[in-house]
This record gives structure tokens, C-alpha cells and sequence, in this order.
């Protein structure tokens, strides 16, 4: 059914400029150079002829309303699928010359057979069988000679049941047997492609083989306009279906609300609006993966089809005269004198005698000639049209009006007939009249687009003329048309031709023309249009149409290399206009940084490698920018989520980005893009420095919750965007962890354990095992450290220092812990120091082998008491939990309120034995306080034993009075004790705040006064040591 010729639009419809059409195309079979503007969806359609191939596909459209009867399902095969069940004479169609005739067929032997008898189908009717004729040949196209079957059925459920009438759900057993007997009845492989069920109404389409791979954007939904407008037992089920990824086709199902009484037909007409309003199917997704913003409704397709119970009566007409008039004809089915034939003839002459007795209703001029010539069905077929309400309604422009079309209608009513007959209309006491209520009708985007444009002339015309009546133009121009123009009855005022639908000349062989939403040239012909008269399972007859589809179609395969065709051509010419940037990687290798190995077979790095990275410790690379292209470039780093809870930046907080230039314009916004312009052949260098100096992000490095592992994103205006990798091994550190963790690393420190499990891991029997020291032994090494170079610090300062110069001891009390004592300024050397402090900590490794020799004793002090200090401050826990400090400020809390005089020996044994609940925070607070007064006494020692224990009396005893806020201002006549005094104060101050952890929900005033209480904690235990020596 394909031939392969190339599809392009008529020059004609071009011209009309329809909505959605595209720019026409001079030379569609040869490819021009494409400009960077020009979109790939533009470029590629461009060349839809050299994809595309012309399909030729018949489509079958099939109704039927089974009225809920048990075993309807049985006949679909023979009179939908077989095209079976015709009854030529009352259908008004011809026997195609390919098929036998109506009354033959041949057997296997040759032999020919009579089509079964009406008389005897009837007969036959009542029994569990299909009630299709035996021996029908079928009369119209079938089988495999479909490319399309969509079949819409009514009731096949009792939507007059108000249990399934109000049913919240939708019984889809009774569907399943419907696709089981159209599953048995087609061809072997033809497929299932949409389907949907509302109550009642149900909608199958199935595809041949060979069409079914090219449906695509399958989308169905259900419209219910019953009960108080929205329940399921009137309204519509719909498919949208997209064959060959050019044509849309949109099958609608409907059951509209019934009766003949006044009203009706409007509430018809509004089902028909609310159908149409209310449709809407997903948005279509094309073959590059564009969707569209917003799905499509109905008016938006390429080809419709509205089939189902319209259920639009014949108007104006007694339904007696109607009966008896159809009867005239349906009795010549029957055997003359048969039991049959009686019946129908008894049925004729009591419709006859009450149309006699209703004398009031007459019956219209046209009905009684077509009365007079009983054996011309058709003749009786048009007089009966012109009060069919459907065509009323078309007419008068409120329902299907819109470009809707229909078939010639050359066969009889389909409703009402009596189950299980041929030709014999409604015989019980309701008598309903026959009409046309089924009906198959169609739309194509050209008949719509021409009904519209109509519409807009005439209002534009109805315009014009309100206008010329409101200047009073319009008797002028009847005047000036008196006088220019002669009237000729005969040959004037006919009517002149307009371009509109026509049934007739669409019934024309070539069929109809239509211009696609997508651009595409096909064409629509209706090959037929009937009933099936002997289907006698329903009080409906079953019809169906054939419609022969000419449409283009995508060959995928063809249409890809197009695409990749059009693809490279706009990269071509896009990228010959757009700025390019070279990005180059400082490759620059640490000593310290992994190498690698020689069976290393990996890709090398192609992005910014810090190599091993350390706490505080700053790295640096330079990123070279150049610009290669032929115009300028504008480029910056841009924002993007980098931390999980924290605002979006170009990089994370461990990193930080700078240029060696300044931005083209500076923004008084701190966190705004910078931009930075190169012109052709220029570069910049950007510096990337890479610090993690803060102990949450230490303490998130080391439970792995993050790592040096990133990307920068470098955008460039109008071009392609540059991903900058980063990556770094981080070394695990000692600091940010719990003493509980500490206790437990084994000599070599902390990185031996750099690729173990997380701290927390393991049972509490493994974690007790796993313990190796009484107290971290990072604590033992650095008071221990601190307390040799305290001593040789002061030993070298008398031997080296100038006679005039003062030692920082005497400068400032809080020396060598407090920032403002340090001799040795913060800056890179300084940094160093820390560094090879911690790394020392961090791998159990001398710290005299980490220093170089040329390093003073007074800054290694520096730098390890600065290192002690921060190595408390991170301690997850604290030397001083929150628990313990929280026991200790109850007691003293309820000493004060007591005001019971203790003495400083009670005390500092209550402290001791509150601490010794925790064993390793107990003993590192010992170590502490050991060290701290072995650096007082060497710097603020106290030879006078006698004043030295004056004043630790005088302090002490305050101290019991609870005035301990005051306890560093007490004043001594030695000055030695004074100096003592206050050495001891600014060490308890700078030390509490590291060693204790307070609750963070301490607002200011109570966070003061905890510290000053934790502070003349310390002292106390710094009192002892007065004149104790070393």
C-alpha cells in the first residue's frame, strides 16, 4: 500500500497562509546552506521530502449500540470485521465487481451456495449463536484489507441501571470480552493500539502489522455528560492517535442524552459542545523529544471521526407514517405469504389505521409522493432527510456545523427495531419512530480552516454593512447600483458559486485534499457508507465506513540522517559566529601528592588537581583562559547549588576563585556573576585557592559527608559552556573528632585509620577493645612539647635576646596561647608552622623532624600552643562535655544558694570526682592544668612562698564566698604575685573556652556567666601549683 513519491505542498494552499503551516520551500530536494538562526526543527522539515514516503491505508469506522443485550458480541466478527450482515437491496449500494453476488457463494467444491433466507436467519436469531446470515460472502472491504479498525460501541453495560449509572469505577470485564471476540475475528497480527471505556461506551482501534509500528502519541480520555452533566452514562470516549509522526487522527465515541420530546435536541447540542470543550489529550512529544506546552482538544487534528448514538430524530413526521412507509420496502426481505412476510404486512396495516385515527398530525406533501412510488427507496429515503434534526441542526449552525460531513445516507433508519428482526420497527406499546440516531461522520483540517475563514468574512461583511448604515451609505450605493447596473431576472440574482463542502464531489474518485498541522499533503476519499441491516442481535443496526487515506509518512531511518545532516550544518555555521575558549589546567604535581603507578592505564586528569589537601592548609592552582575564536568572548564562573541548605555559589566555602583582571563591570552585588571579556587572542589567568580552614567543614572531610571532589561551571555568553573538574585527596585529621575516637587511634596517628570505617561503626564490645591510651594521645605530645620549648624558649631568650628588648611573657599574660602575644605574625610562614604542627598530630611523626632547623624555639612554642588551643576548640565533645559541665554549674549553683564556705582543697576534689565519670576526659584535663602551671611558673614565677600563699588564701577564700567573678582583680604588695595572678586569669579564660562546651541554647548573659564560673574552676587547680616549682 506504499509507493514512494516525493510529497510536497501545492503551490495553492501555500498561498492561503493556513494556521500552522510552514514557509514554502522553492528548492525542497536540495539542501542550501542553513544561517545560525535557523532552528533544526526548521531545517529538518525543510527537507521532509527526501523522509517521507507516500502511504495509501483504508480505514474502517464502525458503531454500533448494542442496548446492554447478552451475546451482541458474537456478531461483531462477522458484520465489523467480515463485512457480513448487508442487505444490498435496503442499503442502497452496488456489489463491487471483485466480490460474488449478494445471493451466491461458492464452496470448497465449487458448488454455489444461496445466502441464508431472512425467514430462516429469524428463526435462528433466538439461538446462542451469531445471528450474521450463513453463507454471506461479506459485500464490503474487510480483513486484512484494513489498515485501521476503530469500533465505538454503545451500552454494553444497562446505563439505564442506576447501579452502573452511579458506579465509581468502570467494569472493565465486560470490555475484555469485546477485545477477546475482535482479538479472534482479525487477521493474525494485527494489534490492539488505544482503547477506552466510560460505563457504557467503549472504543477499540486496532492496527494492521504493517501500521502499527508508525502510531505513535497515543492519548484517549472520556468526557461524561449524564446525570447533572458529568456522569458516564451519556458523553464520549476519544483516541488521538498520531500515524507516521506527520498525521493526527481523533476517533470520538459518543452516546448523546435521548428522546424525541421538545428540548431534547438542545440538550443533544450541548452534549456535542461539552464533548468538544472538555477533550483534551497529552501533549505530543516529536521525534527529537520536543513536547508541547499544552496538549491538544478537538479542532486540532488532521482527520475526525464522530461516530455513536447521536440519537437525532426525525422531526415533524408521525411516527406511524414513517413505520409503515419504511415497512413498504423492509417486506420485500421476506418470502411471499411467509409467516415472516405476514407479520410485517399485519404491522403495515395497523400503522395504516392509526395514522387514520390521528387525522390532526398531517403527514408533510414530500412523504405522500414518495408514498405513491413504494418501490423507489431512495426516493423515500429523501423525502424523510429534510426532518432528520441532525442536518437541521447542521444547517442552522448548531451542532456539527463546523466542517463536519457525512455520507450520502442511501440506507434505512437504524433504530428502533425489534431484536431479532430484519426490517420490522418497534412493535411495542412505545412505537417509537424510526431515525437515523447512529451515525459516522468525519472532519478534515481543510474543512474546518475553510468554515472558519467563511465565518470571518461574513462577519467582517456584517461589519462593513453596520457601518455603511450608520453613515447612511447604504441607500447611496443601492442607488449608485440602480444606475450603473442593468437586473436580469433570468440570469441575475442566482446564486454564486462558493468554494464549500460538497458531498458529492468529495464522493469523486481523486477524494479530498488536506494540508496537515505539520505540513504535510494527504487526501481522504469515503469508499462507503452502510448498515448492516441483517445484524439482529440489537434493537440498533450496526454501520460502518470505509475511508481510503492517502498520507506521508516518516521513515525513521531516512529522517536520523537528515537530522544529522542538518545537525552538523548548523554546528558549522552557529560555531563560525560564536565565541570559543581554550580552557588549560595547571597539571602542577605535590611532592606529597599520590603518584602514579606504573600499570596505570587511566586517562590522565583533564581538570585543576590539588593533590593531598589538608586542614588549614592552602593550595593553589592557575586556570589559563584564552580566546581562540574570531570574536570576543564573555565568560564567568556561575552560581549553582553547592552545599546542601546553603545559598548557591561558583564554588564551594574550601574554594575560592579569583581572576588577574578586573571584571568588565564592577557590581556593588557581593555575591553577583563577574563577567570578564577576551578579545580574540587574549588570555587570563584564573587562581583558584584551596583552603579548608574551618572545623565544621574539617569535621565533615573527615566523616566523609563531603570531599575535594567538584565542578566549576564557566559559561561563555552565546557560546557552550566549560566544565572545570576538581579534585583532591583529602588527609584525614585529629581534629573536629571526640576523645572517645581519639583514645582508640593507634600509634602512627590518625592516618592509619584513612580508609577505615567511619567513627561510630562496630558493636560497644568492639569499640571497648579498640581503646589504646588514657587520654588522646595527641594531648600527651603537645603539652609535653609545649613545656620542653617553654623552657628552652626562656633559656635561649637570656642567652640571645638584647638587654633592651622585653620578652613577650612580660608583654602580655596570655603568651604563647593568646593571638595578640604571638611575636610571629600571621601569614605564610606562620601557616607552615601550624601545618607541620598538625601534621605531626595527624601522623605520629617528631615534631622536631617537621620543623626546619633554622625555626626559633619561641615560634615552634608559637605555633604548637596556637595548634593546642585549636586542637581543643575542635573537639567534638570537649574536655568538659555539656553533660559534665552541667553537673558542675548545678553544684556550685547550689553552694552559692547554700552560702556554705568550702575550702579550695573541697572543691577541687569535687571536681576531680564529678570528672571521673568520664576517665579520658578526667585525666587530659589533669595533663592540661599540668601544663598550663608549668608554663605560669616559668613565665610568673613566685619566690616568696609566704606571699604566695597569702594571696592563693585571699583568693581561695573569696572564692568560697562565691565572688569569683572578682577573683582575678585582687590585688597583692608583691608584684610577682600580681603578675602571677593575672598570667593565671588570661589562662583560665582563653582554656575554659576551649575546653568547655556550654549549651548552645545559652543566650548571651548565661554563656557569660558559665564561662566566668568554668574560669574559677581552672584557676582554682592553678592556685595549687603556686610555689610548687616545676
Amino acid at each position: 500500500m506504499s509507493n514512494s513519491r516525493d510529497s510536497t505542498r501545492s503551490p495553492t494552499l501555500d498561498s492561503q497562509e493556513l494556521p500552522g503551516a510552514f514557509p514554502a520551500i522553492d528548492q525542497p530536494d536540495q539542501f542550501k546552506p542553513i544561517s545560525a538562526h535557523y532552528s533544526l526543527s526548521q531545517a529538518v522539515h525543510a527537507r521532509k521530502s527526501e523522509f517521507t514516503r507516500q502511504h495509501d491505508i483504508r480505514i474502517k469506522v464502525g458503531s454500533w449500540n448494542v442496548a446492554s443485550k447478552p451475546g451482541t458480541e458474537k456478531d461483531i466478527a462477522g458484520w465489523f470485521v467480515g463485512g457480513k450482515g448487508v442487505s444490498e437491496s435496503l442499503a442502497g449500494m452496488k456489489i463491487d465487481s471483485n466480490v460474488l453476488p449478494h445471493s451466491e457463494v461458492v464452496d470448497g467444491s465449487g458448488a454455489q451456495e444461496k445466502i441464508e433466507s431472512v425467514e430462516r436467519q429469524e428463526w435462528r436469531a433466538t439461538k446462542k449463536e451469531p445471528t450474521i446470515p450463513k453463507n454471506d460472502p461479506g459485500s464490503v472491504l474487510a480483513g486484512d484489507e484494513i489498515g485501521l479498525y476503530a469500533v465505538g460501541l454503545q451500552e454494553i453495560v444497562d446505563i439505564s441501571s442506576a447501579t452502573e449509572a452511579l458506579r465509581p469505577y468502570t467494569d472493565s470485564s465486560v470490555a475484555k470480552k469485546w477485545k477477546e471476540a475482535m482479538s479472534a475475528a482479525l487477521p493474525a497480527g494485527y494489534t490492539l493500539v488505544a482503547e477506552q471505556q466510560l460505563i457504557g461506551l467503549l472504543l477499540l482501534v486496532y492496527a494492521s502489522p504493517k501500521i502499527a509500528p508508525t502510531v505513535g502519541s497515543v492519548s484517549t480520555t472520556s468526557v461524561g455528560t449524564g446525570l447533572m452533566g458529568y456522569m458516564g452514562n451519556k458523553g464520549a470516549v476519544t483516541v488521538r492517535i498520531i500515524l507516521g509522526e506527520t498525521t493526527r487522527l481523533v476517533f470520538i465515541n459518543c452516546h448523546l442524552s435521548a428522546g424525541a420530546e421538545k428540548g431534547s435536541v438542545e440538550r443533544r447540542n450541548w452534549d456535542v459542545s461539552q464533548i468538544t470543550s472538555r477533550t483534551k489529550f497529552d501533549p505530543v512529544t516529536d521525534s527529537t523529544g520536543v513536547t508541547q506546552d499544552f496538549g491538544e482538544g478537538i479542532g486540532q487534528e488532521d482527520f475526525a471521526f464522530w461516530f455513536g448514538d447521536l440519537n437525532y430524530r426525525i422531526e415533524g413526521v408521525p411516527a406511524e407514517d414513517v413505520r409503515r412507509l419504511l415497512m413498504l420496502h423492509t417486506r420485500n426481505e421476506y418470502d411471499i405469504g411467509s409467516q415472516a412476510e405476514q407479520k410485517i404486512e399485519k404491522q403495515i396495516e395497523k400503522e395504516r389505521k392509526i395514522a387514520e385515527k390521528h387525522t390532526d398530525t398531517l403527514c408533510p406533501p414530500e412523504l405522500l409522493d414518495s408514498m405513491s412510488d413504494p418501490t423507489s427507496l431512495q426516493t423515500t429515503l429523501d423525502s424523510l432527510l429534510p426532518h432528520d434534526e441532525l442536518h437541521q441542526q447542521q444547517k442552522e449552525r448548531k451542532a456539527f456545523h463546523d466542517g463536519w460531513q457525512e455520507g450520502p445516507i442511501t440506507f434505512l433508519p437504524t433504530y428502533k427495531y425489534d431484536v431479532g428482526s430484519v426490517g420490522l420497527f418497534d412493535s411495542s406499546e412505545k412505537r417509537r419512530g424510526p431515525s437515523w440516531c447512529d451515525r459516522i461522520l468525519y472532519r478534515t483540517r481543510r474543512a474546518k480552516l475553510e468554515y472558519e475563514k467563511k465565518v470571518e468574512e461574513e462577519e467582517e461583511a456584517k461589519k462593513k454593512d453596520e457601518e455603511m448604515k450608520a453613515r447612511g451609505l447604504d441607500k447611496v450605493a443601492q442607488n449608485d447600483e440602480e444606475v450603473l447596473f442593468e437586473y436580469n431576472p433570468d440570469t441575475d440574482g442566482a446564486p454564486e458559486e462558493y468554494d464549500e463542502y460538497n458531498e458529492e464531489e468529495d464522493a469523486a474518485d481523486d477524494g479530498e485534499t488536506v494540508i496537515t498541522k505539520e505540513g504535510f499533503e494527504d487526501k481522504i476519499h469515503l469508499e462507503h457508507y452502510v448498515t448492516h441491516q441483517r445484524v439482529l442481535s440489537s434493537d440498533h443496526k450496526p454501520l460502518d465506513a470505509v475511508f481510503a487515506l492517502t498520507y506521508d509518512a516518516v521513515v525513521p531511518e531516512l529522517k536520523a540522517r537528515i537530522t544529522q545532516e542538518v545537525a552538523r550544518e548548523l554546528d558549522r555555521a552557529e560555531n563560525e559566529g560564536r565565541p570559543c575558549i581554550t580552557v588549560v589546567c595547571d597539571h602542577h604535581l605535590d611532592q606529597d601528592s599520590p603518584k602514579k603507578k606504573d600499570n596505570d592505564n587511566s586517562q590522565p586528569f583533564e581538570g585543576v588537581d590539588f593533590g593531598d589537601v589538608r586542614y588549614g592548609q592552602t593550595k593553589i592552582r592557575t586556570v589559563t583562559i584564552a580566546n581562540t575564536g574570531r570574536v570576543p568572548a564573555t565568560f564567568g564562573f556561575v552560581d549553582r547549588p553547592v552545599e546542601p541548605g546553603k545559598p548557591s555559589s561558583i564554588s564551594p566555602r574550601w574554594l575560592r576563585v579569583q581572576f588577574d583582571r578586573p571584571s568588565d563591570k564592577d557590581n556593588s552585588i557581593e555575591n553577583a556573576i563577574k563577567q570578564y571579556t577576551l578579545e580574540p587572542g587574549d588570555v587570563a589567568n584564573a587562581v583558584l585557592e584551596l583552603n579548608v580552614d574551618h572545623i565544621d567543614m574539617v569535621r565533615e572531610f573527615n566523616d566523609g559527608k563531603q570531599s575535594i571532589d567538584d565542578v566549576l561551571v564557566l559559561r561563555v555568553k552565546d557560546g557552550r559552556d566549560h566544565f572545570l573538574a576538581i579534585r583532591g585527596n583529602w588527609q584525614q585529621s585529629s581534629f573536629a573528632r571526640s576523645l572517645d575516637k581519639l583514645v582508640r587511634v593507634p600509634e602512627g596517628g590518625i592516618r592509619r585509620l584513612q580508609h577505615q570505617k567511619p567513627e561510630g561503626s562496630g558493636s560497644k564490645a568492639d569499640r571497648e577493645q579498640g581503646v589504646k591510651w588514657s587520654a588522646p594521645r595527641e594531648l600527651f605530645r603537645l603539652t609535653e612539647a609545649i613545656e620542653e620549648l617553654t623552657g628552652r624558649t626562656l633559656a635561649e631568650w637570656g642567652m640571645t635576646a638584647d638587654a633592651q628588648q622585653h620578652p613577650p611573657w612580660e608583654m602580655h599574660p596570655g603568651w604563647p596561647f593568646a593571638p595578640e602575644s604571638w611575636t610571629l605574625a600571621p601569614g605564610t610562614y606562620r601557616e607552615g608552622l601550624t601545618v607541620a604542627a598538625r601534621e605531626g598530630l595527624d601522623t605520629d611523626t617528631p615534631f622536631q623532624s617537621l620543623f626546619e632547623p633554622e625555626v626559633t624555639s619561641i615560634d615552634r612554642l608559637e605555633a604548637l600552643s596556637e595548634t593546642l588551643v585549636a586542637f581543643l576548640q575542635s573537639l567534638n565533645d570537649g574536655i568538659i562535655t555539656e553533660s559534665l559541665w552541667g553537673e558542675l554549674e548545678r553544684g556550685i549553683l547550689a553552694q552559692e544558694r547554700a552560702k556554705t564556705p568550702h575550702s579550695g582543697e573541697d572543691e577541687r576534689t569535687w571536681v576531680m570526682d564529678v570528672l571521673s565519670a568520664a576517665p579520658s576526659h578526667s585525666i587530659a584535663f589533669t595533663f592540661l592544668i599540668h601544663m598550663l602551671s608549668y608554663v605560669a611558673n616559668e613565665v610568673a614565677p613566685v619566690q616568696n612562698q609566704q606571699s604566695a600563699s597569702e594571696a592563693r588564701a585571699s583568693m581561695e577564700s573569696q572564692g568560697s564566698q562565691r565572688s569569683r567573678a572578682r577573683s582575678r582583680t585582687v590585688s597583692s604588695q608583691d608584684p610577682a604575685v600580681s603578675r602571677r595572678m593575672q598570667v593565671d586569669g588570661k589562662f583560665a579564660e582563653i582554656m575554659a573556652a576551649a575546653m568547655v562546651r556550654f549549651p548552645s541554647t545559652f543566650r548571651d548573659k548565661e554563656r557569660k556567666a558559665s564561662q566566668d564560673r568554668a574560669q574559677y574552676i581552672l584557676q582554682l587547680f592553678l592556685w595549687e601549683k603556686w610555689g610548687h616549682g616545676n
